[in-house]
């Protein structure tokens, strides 16, 4: 078993998008050779807004996700100063520095992002990263 976490593009594009994209995210997240782990990072930029203006199919997606991984990483310091580092090192965006450390922590052996390859978030060593963009 893969253990994967995705960072919150895979989420939204299975859940709103359409198309080769979202099939993309749908093939990862159906596949029966993965175990998730996420964050509260992912939670938090996904859940806000569709709660909010009450798209509750999206809602009810996430949350299924959510309850169905093996694992989620909550907030620390240890972690925020981790991801410091990781974006220095890197010149990486602090969220997904965040979830480089996460995926890491977490036990994940692959971080699967919506980022295009040529992005700072693929240079990262930490955790092996693979682009939905191919």
């Amino acid at each position: 078993m893969k253990r994967t976490y995705v960072d919150s593009g895979v989420l939204v594009w299975a859940s709103r998008g359409s198309g080769e994209f979202a099939e993309r995210a749908l093939a990862i997240l159906e596949d029966p050779d993965r175990v998730f782990v996420s964050s509260v990072f992912v939670e938090l930029e996904t859940l806000p807004k569709p709660v909010h203006y009450r798209r509750r199919t999206e809602v009810e997606f996430y949350e299924a996700f959510f309850s169905s991984c093996a694992l989620s990483v909550r907030a620390s310091r240890h972690l925020a100063d981790s991801a410091l580092v990781e974006a220095t090192r890197h010149g990486l965006a602090g969220m997904d520095a965040l979830h480089v450390v996460c995926a890491a922590s977490a036990g994940a052996t692959e971080l699967i992002t919506t980022e295009k390859p040529t992005k700072p978030l693929l240079r990262t060593r930490r955790v092996r990263v693979a682009s939905l963009h191919v």
